[in-house]
């Protein structure tokens, strides 16, 4: 039997942990309490606005930003997080399934007003391609809003010895039910932000996040690590 890809080992864990990604994204630390309160913050007012849910997951992102008046599309790899990115969003038929590295051929140019990609793009091995479609698909002006997990936190954890390259590395995942090895790819710091430079954006923010209040009261331990050192880093945007 052939070996898995690393894309298909992606989808397969993604595959595995939706239900309780899903049953657990409202409240868990890292993604409610830290990743979306900082990347939300670098949103501007969206009523009336469309934007693309790049890895839309099981919808969360899409549920907030609809709730605030916005248009949103959503696209995920994962079959099972379309579908309940559907559920959690009924009245809303855009979701479709879609794999990143590959060109957004379902969307024409300069369709969308912002491109909001969270906790996804390390899971591409070259970015160029995909920053180059988010470009295409945004209205001039328009604004890209993508969080990652911080290269220098990643170095660290994954006890990598080739800073300045992009290698696959894959860790397991505890926290949403059964014990799931997730593969993804760490990247020195200049990969992180030269692909936006180079390929149509002008950077306009980058946030070293830190949890929010309630994040010290579900997990005081992580939230006393996230005030000393990032696990994640969020950045903007904007189409030149």
């Amino acid at each position: 039997m052939p070996k898995a890809s690393i894309k298909q080992k992606i989808i397969a864990a993604y595959e595995t942990m939706a239900d309780r990604y899903n049953e657990l994204i409202d409240h868990k630390p890292h993604n409610a309490y830290y990743d979306r309160p900082n990347t939300l913050s670098l949103l501007p007012d969206v009523n009336g606005v469309k934007i693309l849910d790049a890895a839309c997951g099981p919808g969360k992102y899409a549920e907030i930003l609809s709730d605030q008046g916005a248009i949103v599309t959503g696209i995920d790899i994962s079959p099972k997080m379309i579908e309940l990115a559907k559920n959690r969003n009924p009245d809303n038929p855009r979701f479709y399934l879609h794999d990143l590295a590959q060109p957004m051929s379902l969307f024409e140019d300069e369709t969308y007003d912002v491109v909001l990609c969270a906790l996804a793009l390390h899971y591409i091995e070259d970015w160029g391609p995909t920053i180059r479609e988010f470009c295409r698909v945004l209205r001039a002006g328009g604004i890209l809003v993508i969080s990652i997990e911080h290269p220098f936190f990643e170095y660290t954890y994954f006890k990598s010895q080739r800073y300045f390259e992009v290698e696959n590395v894959r860790t397991t995942w505890r926290g949403f039910g059964q014990p799931v090895e997730v593969n993804s790819y760490r990247r020195p710091l200049q990969a992180c932000i030269n692909p936006l430079i180079q390929n149509g954006f002008a950077l306009d923010k980058i946030l070293e996040p830190l949890p929010t209040e309630e994040f010290a009261r579900l997990d005081p331990k992580h939230y006393r690590e996230l005030q000393e050192f990032p696990a994640f880093m969020c950045m903007r945007a904007t189409k030149r």
